[in-house]
């Protein structure tokens, strides 16, 4: 079984059988993150005439080169490559003007160890340890190039941050060793499935692997695609920064050799969509959305007219946010795929199918959050689930938790849960006592005391982080769009008059903007992060959908999440999550009481029915019928909500929308 602190990329024989099983052991009851290699990963150029010598890499640890052969003039040379090579590395990802070249560091950051003269497991952990912080700093940057791992050397620098806010947006990202197999190792399957938490790094494991594909495979067809336009246009406007980053030598040849669009495009420009592009391809009559024409049905035709035997026009595709996307849109791209076809996404955003089990069995499982304090995560599961609150809304079996990360501990007879997270290296040496989640209720007029409260929130993150920027805070809205408008325009105006900030509403630029302050709704956030994030919500309702935006919305931070809420809507529910909440900053964990088997019983009923498919049409009639819509508006007011609501419905918007629009139909002809 994989495990995700250990990495092995040398080829393992009789000689270092034993070392290699030693240092892997270590790794797994250490939690220590430890990669053994032969060569550089991510390029193929570098090769070498001595095979009997492993490198083990560890961040804070020396480069300790180990030999197993016995021929110490070609272990010499061998190592003298070796980091020849690796300065060629760091000179082409501009890491030489920060840690200088090898002569600076050599000395002080290699060890070698001859295996046939010492015992070498005992030898690597004497011969390895590293106590100057500056020189571990070092030394983990010349993991990150060993690795593939590389990071932005003017974001991490090579000399020690002070403050909070510096060491965290300036820590050195590794890949873990479920990563990097993800993204080295030969797929074994026709699918390969990635799911993981938010902020587990799916993306950027994407990108990694679009890059490895578009330098490898030159006359290749990629697509790469996802569910929302918002996300898509982020991408395609990162993938050239990206490929510019990783130093890709070849100009990006969009849309003959590369692809970057969301899921189903418009009829009059082939290249919008995914679904529109693959109708274009192959001469199929393109269904736009409507009432009675869901994606589901549009794909699930469209897989019909191409019949059995197609001749594949992409050589791969590849899918992020996956779980948006019904069965039907991944078959048609499995279809027209020539290869491998990649496929992520967030098990936890689809908490509420009624069987997750299916969705937890993927090929690479990424349960560990790199983004989010463990803190944040775990407020976030909690919330979303209802696990503080009487009645819960979901809750899962003891492999379901393991598979999300979690450690299980019970009480006697299972009559309480103890949920935990393993530490992870982006905060595990970062002495962080401020608060992961800041729950704040405020009392009368909402939009006014929400918009004086999130001033209040950035004076204060601005005096305690001097190095604080406009962009390192993001501003998501959950309430319906009647009243989360109003409230960024409001901010708009009080955080320009009161901090001289600009305000950038991306629910209506459709993007992020360098040097303003983000505010937007729920729907703009995906594939986000930022240091800190304010959530508003002004009542916690117990939509299904409203609580995957919920958490969803926490976990777009990596230092802390601020969430603003009423103090007169929530006051049943608010004492309980507050006393939730509290644990989980003092102590790291979840405890909760297991709900019984009628319990279990009632909310898996609840969430199948919350499941079951219903079309466009069939789902506003359903929200008619509830708000009392007469039947001389119903056509009207249809068309309007399809214009609005566009290609992601959802029940809970479906009648939210339909209420607020049905209300000023009705006052605009009184």
């Amino acid at each position: 079984m994989s495990n995700s602190f250990f990495f092995l990329q040398a080829e393992k024989n009789h000689l270092n059988q034993g070392f290699l099983d030693e240092v892997e052991n270590h790794a797994i009851s250490n939690r220590e993150q430890i990669y053994v290699i032969s060569s550089p990963l991510g390029d193929s150029r570098y090769t070498y005439d001595h095979p009997s010598a492993v490198v083990v890499l560890s961040p804070k640890r020396k480069l300790t080169f180990i030999d197993f052969s016995g021929n110490n003039d070609s272990f010499d040379e061998f190592v003298d490559d070796f980091v020849e090579d690796l300065a060629s590395i760091s000179d082409k990802y501009r890491y030489k003007e920060a840690i200088g070249r090898p002569r600076t560091w050599k000395s002080e950051l290699i060890a070698t160890i001859y295996a046939d003269e010492i015992e070498p497991f005992d030898a690597w952990i004497k011969e390895s340890e590293l106590h100057d912080p500056a020189k571990q700093r070092i030394a983990e940057l010349l993991v990150s190039l060993l690795t593939g791992s590389i990071n932005d050397i003017e974001r991490v620098q090579a000399d020690l941050p002070i403050s909070l806010l510096d060491r965290v947006k300036r820590k050195i990202q590794l890949f873990d060793g479920d990563q990097t197999r993800f993204i080295y190792e030969k797929p074994k399957n026709d699918i390969v499935r990635i799911q993981g938490l938010s902020g587990t790094g799916k993306t950027e494991l994407l990108l990694h692997k679009l890059r490895d594909l578009y330098v490898n495979r030159p006359n290749s067809k990629i697509l790469f695609t996802c569910h929302n336009k918002i996300l898509a246009e982020h991408l395609r406007k990162r993938i050239p920064d990206f490929f510019n980053f990783m130093k890709v030598e070849e100009q990006i040849a969009w849309e003959s050799r590369l692809w970057c669009v969301h899921g189903w495009g418009s009829n009059a420009l082939p290249n919008s969509g995914t679904y529109r592009l693959i109708c274009s391809v192959y001469k199929l009559q393109f269904k736009p959305f409507s009432a009675y024409m869901s994606f589901a049905r549009a794909c699930s035709e469209a897989l019909e007219e191409l019949g059995e035997e197609v001749d594949p026009y992409f050589d791969h595709i590849l899918i992020d946010e996956s779980q948006d996307f019904p069965e039907s849109f991944i078959a048609l791209c499995r279809k027209v795929s020539r290869d491998t076809l990649y496929v992520a996404g967030d098990i936890f955003q689809s908490i509420f199918d009624a069987n997750i089990t299916p969705n937890i069995a993927p090929d690479h499982l990424l349960s560990k959050c790199y983004r989010t304090d463990p803190r944040t995560l775990m407020f976030a599961h909690a919330i979303g689930m209802g696990l503080f609150e009487e009645t819960k809304l979901r809750w899962l079996e003891d492999p379901e938790w393991v598979a999300c990360g979690y450690i299980v501990e019970k009480a006697a007879s299972n009559s309480l849960y103890r949920l935990t997270r393993e530490p992870l290296r982006r905060f595990e040496d970062i002495e962080n006592d401020v608060p992961s989640v800041v729950l704040e209720s405020v009392s009368g007029n909402f939009l006014d005391a929400a918009a004086f409260s999130i001033v209040t929130a950035i004076r204060q993150l601005a005096q305690e982080h001097p190095s604080l920027q406009p962009d390192d805070v993001g501003i998501i809205i959950l309430d319906r769009n009647d009243e989360a408008f109003p409230l960024a325009d409001k901010l708009s105006i009080l955080v320009r008059r009161e901090l001289g900030w600009l305000v950038n509403k991306a629910h209506e630029t459709k993007r992020r903007e360098p040097g303003q302050l983000f505010v937007s709704n729920k729907n703009n956030v995906k594939g986000l992060e930022f240091p800190f994030v304010i959530c508003v919500s002004k009542c916690i309702t117990n939509g299904y959908v409203y609580r995957n935006s919920l958490y969803m919305t926490l976990t777009r931070s990596f230092l802390q999440s601020r969430m603003i809420v009423s103090a007169e809507l929530n006051q049943d529910i608010l004492h309980h999550i507050s006393d939730g909440l509290s644990r989980i900053n003092a102590e790291g964990k979840i405890e909760v009481m297991p709900p019984n088997d009628e319990e279990k019983a009632r909310i898996k009923t609840t969430i199948t029915v919350a499941a079951s498919t219903l079309s466009f049409f069939d789902m506003a009639d359903k929200a008619f019928n509830e708000i009392g819509v007469l039947p001389l508006w119903r056509e009207q007011l249809i068309d309007a909500l399809k214009k609005v609501i566009g290609e992601e419905p959802d029940m809970d918007n479906i009648r939210e929308t339909s209420r607020f629009m049905y209300e000023r139909m009705i006052k605009s002809r009184a």
